[in-house]
């Protein structure tokens, strides 16, 4: 018997649900490339996030100098203000009584809190930078006889209209990190730059993470030797209106609490002025707590694995196992010779030019990336200058060398350290 062909006609097609599925996803990227455009679907990576910290220097700071001058025009009211603040900043720091001209010589800058300028008139806040080895023999905080933290890695989260963030964006709270000054701190700030892959390895999820191998990663790229994260928690109370502010101090792997406290600002173009205040007197939580013995790196990170003792003998014989069966068949002519050791980790110091964060980012990339580098961090950035970093070898220096070389570095090798340029 004869059976009649199927006939298809697309009149009588029906979609299933798979069709119907592809269709409407081709039909959303479709809609999304017309409207946002292929330019626009960037990586998250990309784009402007990282703020260079100011340079960690121990120079004198003296802040909080108010002025109010006058000039026959504006630009004149304001070198007026500045030369005023220089000997205001060296009163209030102590310093003896000496001419104008000597003290503006130990001055290496001004940092503008806020200022207002006028036609003829100028009303501001300053803070004044003295170097110190010029202005050292005559005042002091003597930073140098205290005792100084472990490398800590510094993660400031913010929480502003229910989302947290660190690096994610240029936000207020991580500019106001980068602006502080903690040279003359004793505690030792390692500030990521937030720049490239950062943005990713440090978020505001990290500080509540607990595995110790996973924090031993995350501090091994930056030098570190623990962790502290502050955290600000901003409320608008109205649009236009004051803005309230609670800042944690928080410290460790398990984000243990050490202080708390709040603060206002009348609207939010006193924000940056309030954040500023917050970081201050978070330093003094941290030093306080550095004082009383609170800030002591966890024995639990040094090793990088905390996990059951039973499984770590377990990962042990394996790889004692897995030695030996590659270990070379000793030859019975052939005198014994004892096993090499692996060579202990040392510190040294790495120099190199700064121009932009460009130039600080492909220096790092290309440290951390070379044999033997166990972790590379920045300890003094000045942009435009020469910037330093502190780095973990396993290596001798004369390989670090030769591996920067073969990468297209200049490279001058020094006692315990180096200098590399393009």
């Amino acid at each position: 018997m004869a059976v009649a062909p199927l006939s298809f006609t697309p009149r009588n097609w029906r979609p299933g649900p798979a069709a119907t599925l592809l269709g409407g996803l081709g039909l959303a990227l479709a809609v999304a490339l017309a409207l946002v455009g292929p330019d626009r679907l960037i990586a998250q990576v990309e784009g402007q996030r990282g703020i260079i910290p100011v340079a960690t220097s121990s120079d004198i700071e003296v802040s909080g100098i108010e002025v109010n001058t006058t000039g026959k025009d504006g630009q004149e009211a304001r070198l007026n203000g500045w030369k005023e603040a220089q000997k205001k900043a060296w009163a209030k720091a102590g310093g003896p009584a000496m001419g104008e001209a000597q003290i503006e010589a130990m001055v290496t800058a001004v940092v503008i809190e806020r200022e207002q300028i006028g036609p003829r008139r100028y009303i501001a806040t300053l803070s004044v930078v003295f170097d110190r080895q010029r202005a050292g023999q005559y005042i002091g905080d003597g930073t140098s006889a205290k005792a100084h933290s472990a490398p800590l890695l510094t993660i400031p989260v913010l929480y502003s209209g229910g989302v947290g963030q660190v690096y994610e964006v240029q936000g207020a709270w991580q500019q106001a990190w980068a602006q502080f000054r903690g040279g003359t701190s004793p505690i030792d700030y390692v500030r990521p730059v937030g720049a490239g892959g950062e943005s990713l390895l440090v978020t505001a999820g990290q500080p509540g993470r607990r595995s110790r191998a996973w924090w031993h990663t995350v501090l091994d790229q930056f030098n570190a030797a623990d962790v502290i994260s502050p955290v600000a928690r901003l409320e608008r109370q109205w649009p236009g209106g004051p803005v309230r502010g609670t800042f944690t101090a928080r410290y460790g792997p398990d984000n243990q609490l050490l202080e708390s406290f709040t603060l206002t600002a009348n609207d939010s173009a006193g924000l940056p002025r309030m954040l500023a205040e917050a970081v201050v007197r978070l330093d003094q939580v941290y030093t306080r707590a550095l004082a009383e013995g609170k800030l002591k790196p966890d024995p639990t990170l040094r090793g990088g694995l905390g996990m059951d003792a039973g499984l770590a003998a377990l990962i042990a014989r394996a790889q004692e196992a897995e030695r030996a069966a590659a270990a070379p068949t000793p030859d019975a002519s052939a005198s014994p010779s004892a096993e090499p050791s692996q060579a202990a980790a040392t510190t040294i110091t790495v120099q190199f030019s700064s121009p932009d964060a460009a130039a600080v980012d492909a220096a790092l990339a290309a440290v951390r990336g070379a044999p033997g580098v166990q972790g590379a961090a920045t300890t003094s950035l000045a942009m435009g200058g020469t910037s330093v970093m502190r780095v973990t070898i396993t290596s001798d220096l004369s390989a670090l060398a030769a591996a920067l070389r073969a990468r297209g570095w200049q490279v001058a090798v020094g006692a315990n350290a180096l200098s590399i340029r393009r």
